[in-house]
């Protein structure tokens, strides 16, 4: 998508769909606890069912992706195997396990005698997800979206066309013979349904994009519905000259290697001066017998990185196996080199003193700010949500990984016998503002 796509207006069956998905939401608020736990449970055995299925139809999707020149890092999203699909499946369970966000009271406050107000959570209503290759988001957003009494509106890539279809119908089947609708849930499949969502702001509540920087600001600029979502992950790890060597480079090397395709690794290992040196007498064969691609700036050129960095390396997100170095020589050339070129997704320090931890998280702000452990923890499943719908850099909440706190607002209930505003105005009554 280029800024210069024009976004068509929504089609009668486009129209219809999105009807449906609203309705079903609005029905979906309404049901409980239980029953929607029993439908995420529900889902996990269909998916479970169609395990092979959905491998096969991933299986075509790699071969016809690769043979088009997809780039590797997309294709490593792509890939679905067994392993892969267990753990998304037992995602949906855990989901399922987790307390439930709709319905809880946040205020109960007599405003008067007999006049009531409470705050209570609600859904959202009807989400919009655009996403590119990860497959596995399909079940990461759905079971999210049904347990938050939310609908959903999905548009993958085409480079997963086939995946996404057949997780879909597993997951619409899932839902078939419990109290939530299937119609909660809505594939869409061509690139113009895709550009027609964004104009859907009657009946869609949140646009949540996951894809390329290019896809997300593109997003951004061309529809009114509130957009969640970040564009980058260029994410740092700033090695003080109090680090532990060893577990300095322990850390690099998972922030990096781990699964370099994610947002959440590393393409900037900033190095102190003082300990540069030491650092990367070891951490230079290190990367390279993992296959990391090294560029460094002059004086890490110096200390044996052989590839130098260009100016737009540090503003690049790789996602591959490549890695941009930097020696700075003070923790503040270190936050100055982070606040220029962050995506404000997740950020670390390794380092001994707790004085230059403290400075480093109360400075840099990102939606995720890490001492001595690995920026591969930013993510949903390893906070505790469950899953994930996205990741945020904005702001405003919800930030960081979005789970189901982060697709839920609330609404402001009042309850009365008759009170009317003009009492108050002409003092002949007064407001008690007592919370219960």
């Amino acid at each position: 998508m280029n800024n210069q796509t024009s976004v068509p207006s929504p089609t009668s069956d486009l129209l219809k769909r999105a009807f449906e998905v609203k309705n079903a939401s609005i029905a979906l608020s309404r049901c409980s606890n239980e029953q929607r736990k029993k439908a995420l449970n529900s889902m996990a055995d269909a998916l479970s069912a169609r395990a092979q299925e959905i491998v096969d139809a991933n299986i075509d999707d790699l071969r016809r992706s690769e043979h088009a020149g997809l780039a590797p890092a997309l294709l490593a999203r792509l890939k679905l195997n067994h392993d892969k699909l267990k753990e998304s499946i037992e995602g949906v369970r855990q989901v399922a396990l987790l307390p439930d966000p709709v319905g809880l009271r946040q205020l109960h406050r007599e405003l008067d005698s007999g006049l009531i107000l409470q705050r209570i959570t609600v859904p959202l209503g009807v989400l919009g997800v655009i996403f590119e290759s990860r497959p596995d988001a399909v079940m990461q957003i759905v079971s999210l979206a049904i347990r938050s009494g939310n609908g959903v509106i999905l548009k993958g890539g085409s480079e997963a066309q086939l995946t996404n279809k057949v997780i879909v119908n597993a997951l619409k089947e899932g839902l078939v013979n419990t109290d939530v609708c299937s119609e909660s849930i809505c594939l869409l499949t061509t690139r113009e349904e895709s550009l027609s969502l964004l104009r859907l702001d009657h009946l869609v509540d949140l646009i949540i994009p996951r894809g390329s920087n290019e896809l997300v600001k593109f997003i951004q600029e061309n529809t009114r519905i509130p957009v969640l979502g970040h564009a980058d992950g260029i994410c740092h790890l700033y090695v003080d000259s109090e680090a532990d060597i060893d577990q300095a480079l322990k850390i690099a090397i998972d922030s990096k290697c781990q699964y370099p395709a994610a947002c959440n690794a590393i393409e900037t290992l900033l190095l102190h001066k003082d300990i540069a040196p030491s650092f990367l007498k070891n951490g230079i064969p290190a990367f390279e017998k993992l296959g990391v691609l090294l560029l460094g700036d002059t004086h890490s050129l110096e200390l044996g990185v052989k590839h130098k960095a260009e100016d737009n390396d540090w503003s690049t997100e790789y996602l591959e196996l490549k890695l941009s170095i930097k020696v700075v020589s003070s923790l503040d050339e270190a936050l100055s080199h982070i606040r220029c070129y962050s995506s404000k997704h997740t950020d670390a320090i390794a380092t001994r003193n707790k004085e230059t931890a403290t400075k480093f998280l109360l400075s840099v702000d990102s939606s995720g700010v890490y001492h001595n452990c690995s920026t591969r923890f930013a993510d949903g499943f390893r906070y505790g949500f469950g899953a994930e719908v996205g990741i945020s850099t904005q702001i405003l909440p919800p930030r960081g990984p979005v789970g189901l706190e982060g697709l839920i607002t609330y609404r402001y209930f009042l309850e009365g016998e008759g009170h009317i505003a003009a009492d108050y105005s002409d003092a002949k009554k007064s407001f008690s503002h007592r919370d219960l």
